[in-house]
């Protein structure tokens, strides 16, 4: 019989993990929620991501009737799959709230006492806001699979395996690498608007307004490019109509491809800077919450930046344009400051310095995978 992960995936960057995993992982049956990249990799979800690709707490509390049903209907496929192992990544909220269920019931507890253990994939960043959330993923999971090497000590001194593994993005990049680092005379502009509805819902009037811009103020002849995801393809597409200039839609799956070649990258706070990063492309960062959850973050933030170079690197490398300062306004003037050749150059002299921040010897996502087998293995 074929061994058996059931593993959970809430947004598209733990999707696209969660496919590199499941590749790696040879002759195992998986069953549980994922996306589109994850259903390529042989998943059958059990209901769309986007029914939980929620974050901010505003967000939250107005979808909480959806999550509160897909955390049961999910403990409830624990249940009835009897896996070897529940693999989760990201998405933390959700993932406590399925493995909580499955506490209170008879049946979830039945499982656990015969040995089922809970892996997470993604560190919290405790470093940065709520450390005390160490001790509850303590007491959660069995297993933690954190991307840099300083992120351990806030988890083991609670008592949890806690293993670093690098980045997972970095994973296969070298080929885009080569090719960002070739010269273009093709000149685009990408925009990257996130992948939940809400983030997208407050970004893409923003970008709308940076286009109108840039296209009065001598861009015009740059090519606007905007990498979608599947919870917003629609979204984005009937959204754009109405821009002066329509951007080419390309797929997630080409998004590398598009990032390769792009001469500035204006993006959500998230993976995509981080992606953007590796490959050396000068990015402006901007994000949008709503007015309650930003100025909740604002009170227990404890880093300067949102964008994850610059956390790394303790200097702002990436201009961030943060609630009310996601203009069009102040993006055009980011532009025109990273159009400058000397202002290029010193940026991307400062993202070359963190490539030694995203690697191990092995990809991510294979030592991951090596770690679950093992774990499996010994529950066997």
């Amino acid at each position: 019989m074929k061994q058996k992960i059931f593993i959970i995936a809430g947004e598209v960057s733990g999707d696209v993990l969660g496919a590199k995993i499941m590749r790696e992982m040879g002759d195992v049956e998986f069953v549980g929620v994922g996306g589109e990249n994850m259903a390529a990799a042989g998943l059958r979800p059990l209901f769309p991501i986007s029914d939980i690709a929620v974050m901010g707490v505003a967000e939250v509390v107005a979808q909480a009737k959806t999550l509160t049903a897909r955390i049961r209907q999910t403990a409830d496929a624990v249940i009835a799959q009897r896996p070897d192992i529940v693999l989760t990544i990201d998405a933390p909220g959700f993932a406590r709230g399925v493995i909580k269920a499955l506490r209170k019931s008879p049946a979830g507890r039945e499982l656990i006492a015969n040995g089922l253990k809970f892996h997470h994939v993604v560190a919290p960043q405790v470093w940065a806001w709520r450390p005390r959330r160490a001790k509850k993923y303590a007491a959660t999971f069995d297993k933690l699979y954190a991307f840099f090497d300083f992120e351990r000590p806030f988890f083991t001194k609670y008592g949890l395996d806690t293993v670093a593994v690098g980045h997972p993005i970095a994973d296969g990049m070298e080929k885009y690498q080569r090719a960002a680092a070739r010269k273009t005379d093709e000149k685009i502009i990408t925009l990257v608007p996130g992948s939940r509805m809400s983030e997208v819902k407050k970004l893409m009037p923003v970008f709308r307004d940076a286009v109108d811009m840039l296209v009065s103020c001598g861009y015009r002849d740059y090519k606007f490019v905007i990498p979608t995801v599947e919870t917003t393809v629609d979204y984005v597409r009937d959204a754009v109509k109405k821009w002066p200039i329509t951007p080419e839609l390309v797929p997630s799956d080409r998004r590398y491809d598009i990032y390769a070649k792009t001469y500035i990258a204006i993006v959500a706070s998230g993976t995509v800077s981080a992606e953007l990063a590796i490959l050396h492309i000068p990015t402006i960062v901007i994000y949008k919450m709503n007015p309650i959850t930003m100025w909740l973050v604002r009170q227990v933030i404890r880093v300067k930046w949102v964008s994850l170079v610059n956390i790394l690197l303790n200097k702002c490398v990436y201009p961030e344009l943060l609630g009310p300062a996601a203009t069009g306004e102040n993006i055009l003037e980011c532009v025109r400051q990273l159009s400058l050749p000397a202002r290029r150059r010193d940026m991307i002299a400062d993202l070359a310095t963190a490539d030694k921040l995203w690697r191990r010897d092995a990809n991510a996502s294979a030592l991951i995978a090596d770690h679950v087998r093992r774990a499996m293995a010994s529950h066997a």
